[in-house]
């Protein structure tokens, strides 16, 4: 007895189906293979008639334009390539705002990670090599040479950074402004003793740490600055509350009443390691992040931190360099947005 056929879905063989074409969908609406593209590329020469049946036709066959290959045919491949390190929230928060943008401006968006074991050449030729038309480098620590040569391979921005004398786009925020903020919020509540915990080579860090000895020489506090060793990590910010905890168990020593970390990462790691020794925050001890990004808003942590917009650093990103796709003899720009602090419950005034 014969087997009974079970349709073209069916395997032969081992062989999987053959997946339905464009010349499919024309032979079930009946019309031009040429017709069917135009319908696909949503180019006139077709009613809505006919546009509604190669449609229906497309889902019943379950057709899938190939627009990749289309777009790689005609030169182009309309896709912005993003490097991002994954454990890094603000950045998360930064990649969620380029997504509808680029989407709106008729992009689709490639992601590539840096990790332990995969820095940034690596992910960034990954990108290149998937024929991505530009770059937007989130957080990048390459130096200037290098990211010269991706911004004369492909337009690039970068986010967080200031480049002087590189040929590249930039986005950051006005970090010196930022910090000020934050100290002269602490000093109007009465704090003296104020710490920062630096963010190492990371975004922005350099300008973070130099607004903050600022501040505090303003305030006529210079001599108490101190800044503590650190990175855009949790166990950056782990180890910076075991020292001072540390410090603190010494003869005569205390704890500082505020620390301003580089970034909410930070923050939440010293959060961590105080909350571990049983140290009251804020009523011992006043914390501040840098960022706002989207943990920092989390009830059981609550940070007070100073803002960056992460959908408009994002929506300004993909315009920088959609627009230098366009026009690539366009001045090099660099767009400076204003952080804002954001009062949260992790500040009070110092303990009497």
């Amino acid at each position: 007895m014969s087997e009974p056929d079970t349709g073209a879905g069916s395997e032969r063989g081992g062989r999987p189906p053959r997946k339905p074409t464009m010349a499919d969908v024309a032979e079930r609406v009946g019309v031009s293979r040429a017709l069917v593209s135009l319908v696909f590329r949503d180019q006139p020469g077709a009613s809505q008639e006919t546009r509604r049946r190669v449609h229906r036709a497309a889902e019943e066959l379950g057709y899938r334009p190939d627009s990749a290959a289309r777009l790689l045919a005609s030169g182009r491949s309309r896709t912005l390539g993003v490097l991002v390190t994954v454990h890094q929230p603000f950045q998360a928060d930064l990649v969620e705002g380029i997504y509808p943008e680029a989407e709106r401006l008729g992009y689709d968006v490639l992601l590539s990670a840096t990790a332990p074991t995969r820095g940034e050449a690596r992910a960034v030729e990954a990108l290149l090599s998937h024929r991505c038309e530009a770059l937007i480098l989130l957080g990048s620590d390459a130096d200037a040479a290098v990211l010269g040569e991706w911004g004369r391979r492909a337009p690039t921005v970068v986010l967080g950074r200031r480049l002087p004398g590189i040929q590249v786009d930039c986005v950051r925020s006005a970090e010196t402004r930022g910090v000020r903020q934050a100290v002269d919020y602490l000093v109007e509540l009465g704090h003296r003793d104020i710490v920062h915990l630096d963010g190492g080579r990371g975004p922005g860090a350099a300008e973070r740490r130099r607004g903050y000895l600022a501040a505090m020489r303003r305030h006529g506090l210079g001599e108490r600055a101190r800044v503590l060793p650190g990175a855009y990590e949790e166990q950056a910010g782990i180890d910076a509350g075991q020292l001072l905890l540390a410090e603190a168990r010494g003869i005569h020593a205390a704890l500082p009443t505020a620390v301003l970390a580089s970034n909410d990462w930070a923050a939440m790691g010293l959060l961590h390691a105080l909350g571990r020794a049983g140290v009251d925050v804020p009523g011992q001890l006043s914390v501040v992040g840098y960022d706002d990004s989207h943990l920092s808003h989390l009830s059981r942590i609550d940070l007070t931190t100073v803002r960056q917009d992460a959908d408009r650093m994002a929506e300004h990103a993909v315009r920088l360099v959609v627009d230098r796709l366009e026009d690539p003899r366009r001045p090099v720009r660099t767009t400076v947005l204003e952080p804002k602090l954001v009062v949260r419950g992790t500040t009070a005034p110092p303990p009497p």
